[in-house]
């Protein structure tokens, strides 16, 4: 029988949420405010883009090295010192005199965003006992979607009241404040086997693991394929009004913290029927986005269905590879695992605007549902292996 989580147990949890709520609402913002960050800088909105490209390729290209660099670190000095680069870079963000000034203080954002997702899961399991480890990744996950539903239109309001800096200040603030409570209440964890460049190999010859990523890859590719362009789907293919486009999309993020909680629930009783049913849970969505077009009821239906698929998902397979690696490796692991997502945001955005320039609109469900098929077959086949290999264990 499960025993209850402790204070202990609960009050670092809470403060990486809040941390990651900041770090992913951080991610988010300039998307709201890139009109008005172009008109201070008297340039178009794609040029202005390009901080919003520079932060996903950093992210991209840098997780893993940053990670091998810093491995050796205490995990709780790690994770203060990644939210004080964090923070610090915001304020850097809010006294930018120019936009490239701007680019490389979020440049320094995607690096502190880079360590954070890379140790956030793999330290929030280590703040609990066993038995707790799925509510402890599902609060991280809650973090982030709460940013989705609140963090980019909260950030958007206080930049059209009083300026797109003061975003950055608040953000800026909130990170100290929550810097000074993790110092306060976050355990002085023991340090892990270190993990070293050398070791990489090893890494990479875990077949479960590199499934994980091959997944990993197809699935964000195949979700931003779609999802890059929900906004214009939902008005010229749906047909909603402004407003509804808002309330799908909050509907979106709400509906990721079902998946988050359906998580804590299920998965560590029915682990394969759980993974399995999320991954056709995103295919459907996907497949389904045109055909529910024709009703604005059943297409906000779908999205909410969506937003929980694809959030459970992203949990779930967090967990599957925090437990097909040693502690030592589980932070790197995680960065290439962060990088391997990001990719997939790359490919699915460009794919997509593809599909739409070039085929059409109404159809980037379908293409991004073909491509999340594929992993889940492969899903699927590896199950059915990793189920025979612990059934003979």
């Amino acid at each position: 029988m499960k025993t209850k989580m402790t204070l202990r147990e609960w009050l670092p949890l809470i403060g990486m949420t809040i941390s990651a709520f900041l770090v992913n609402t951080s991610e988010f913002m300039p998307i709201g405010l890139l009109t008005d960050i172009s008109n201070e800088f008297h340039m178009t909105e794609a040029q202005a883009g390009v901080m919003i490209t520079a932060y996903s390729w950093t992210v991209t290209l840098l997780s893993l090295p940053l990670m091998l660099l810093v491995c050796r670190i205490q995990p709780k000095k790690l994770l203060l010192g990644t939210l004080s680069v964090f923070a610090v870079c915001q304020v850097l963000s809010v006294i930018s005199s120019g936009f490239t000034f701007l680019v490389l203080s979020r440049i320094g954002v995607a690096c502190a965003h880079s360590i954070f997702w890379a140790i956030a899961s793999p330290v929030a399991v280590r703040v609990v006992a066993k038995e707790h480890q799925s509510k402890a990744l599902s609060a991280i996950i809650t973090g982030t979607s709460i940013a989705m539903v609140l963090g980019m239109p909260l950030g958007r309001m206080i930049g059209l009241q009083i300026g797109w800096r003061m975003t950055f200040l608040c953000v800026a603030i909130v990170s100290f404040l929550v810097l000074g409570y993790l110092a306060f209440v976050f355990p002085k964890l023991e340090g892990t086997e270190s993990f070293s460049v050398g070791q990489l190999p090893e890494l990479f010859k875990n077949a479960r693991l590199m499934s994980i990523y091959v997944i990993t890859f197809l699935v964000a590719t195949g979700y931003y394929t779609s999802y890059s362009y929900i906004e214009p789907f939902l008005q010229k293919v749906a047909g909603l009004p402004s407003n509804w486009v808002t309330m799908a999309l909050m509907l979106f993020g709400v509906a990721g913290l079902g998946g988050s909680y359906l998580f804590s629930r299920y998965y560590d009783d029915h682990r394969y029927a759980f993974v399995q049913t999320v991954m056709i849970g995103v295919v459907a969505a996907l497949l389904l986005l045109y055909p529910a077009s024709v009703n604005m009821y059943t297409v906000i239906l779908v999205c909410a269905g969506w937003g929980l698929a694809i959030m459970a998902f992203q949990v779930s397979f967090q967990a599957e590879l925090i437990g097909c690696v040693s502690a030592a490796a589980s932070s790197v692991a995680m960065a290439i695992f962060s990088g391997i997502f990001n990719l997939g945001i790359g490919c699915g955005t460009w794919f997509g605007g593809t599909v739409y320039t070039k085929i059409s609109l109404k159809d980037i469900g379908f293409a991004g549902g073909v491509i999340v098929a594929v992993a889940t077959l492969i899903c699927m086949a590896r199950f059915r292996v990793g189920d025979k290999a612990e059934s003979a264990s």
